[in-house]
């Protein structure tokens, strides 16, 4: 049986900037709806719930921030934001406000579609109650208390397990420093990053071939650390261009 498209609502207060997207997703399969300003974006929301949300921050009647704050006071609608601002500072803001990935602009086609589709199977892929974690060579049991990685055991102190544990349940996502020093150690601890540089460096040294050369445990300069989650063959050099 076939399955049924994907639906995506384009927030942009520049038409040929919409047009543009939509002509991307529409190729690709996906039923789109567009928005020109905050206030019609929160109206298409409540009406026709979509799979995902391309939001740009600058909107004439208000903050793009202001819709992500609204929306998670009652949705899990992954959102994607998109701006000019590339600052550290700002990334970091919008991730802890609950967008789901920021894309700076200009960016490619292929790189969006790909961090939509990475949004969209962690949307799909992430339970609560989930005791096990699978991601790529990495498995990790909450219930019991245990790593592997190409299923042999890995010995990790409490410190470090709940760190891969914190990651491992947003694979793909960026985790921030705050957030990461928050859930591991304690909002006591948010300012302690050196913390988490050492228990990185630690974790690298058990999972990654090179620990010098990461492939699992990615740094995302300035704003946090990330789990990598595999992807399909066709996103891979759009994941490599996003960075």
């Amino acid at each position: 049986m076939k399955m049924p498209a994907r639906s995506v609502l384009i927030v942009d207060d520049e038409k040929q900037i919409r047009r543009f997207l939509r002509s991307g997703f529409e190729i690709e399969g996906f039923h789109v709806r567009e928005a020109a300003s905050a206030v019609e974006a929160l109206h298409s929301i409540n009406l026709n719930s979509p799979d995902v949300i391309i939001l740009d921050l600058a909107m004439p009647d208000n903050e793009g921030d202001e819709v992500v704050r609204q929306l998670r006071t009652w949705s899990r609608i992954p959102i994607i934001v998109l701006s000019v601002r590339s600052s550290e500072a700002e990334k970091v803001r919008l991730l802890e406000l609950g967008a789901d990935d920021y894309v700076v602009k200009p960016f490619g086609m292929g790189e969006l579609l790909a961090r939509v589709r990475a949004a969209l199977r962690r949307q799909h892929e992430v339970n609560p109650k989930q005791s096990v974690f699978t991601v790529g060579r990495i498995s990790i049991d909450i219930g019991s208390h245990t790593a592997s990685l190409d299923g042999a055991k890995i010995v990790l102190p409490p410190k470090e397990f709940r760190l891969l544990q914190v990651l491992a349940q947003h694979a793909g996502r960026v985790v921030t420093h705050q957030r990461l020093l928050n859930e591991v150690w304690g909002p006591t601890h948010v300012a302690d990053t050196h913390y988490l540089r050492i228990f990185v460096r630690k974790l690298r040294q058990k999972i990654e071939a090179d620990a010098t050369q990461p492939s699992i445990l990615l740094t995302e300069l300035g704003v946090g650390y990330r789990l990598a989650a595999p992807d399909p063959v066709e996103n891979i050099s759009a994941v490599s261009e996003a960075g």
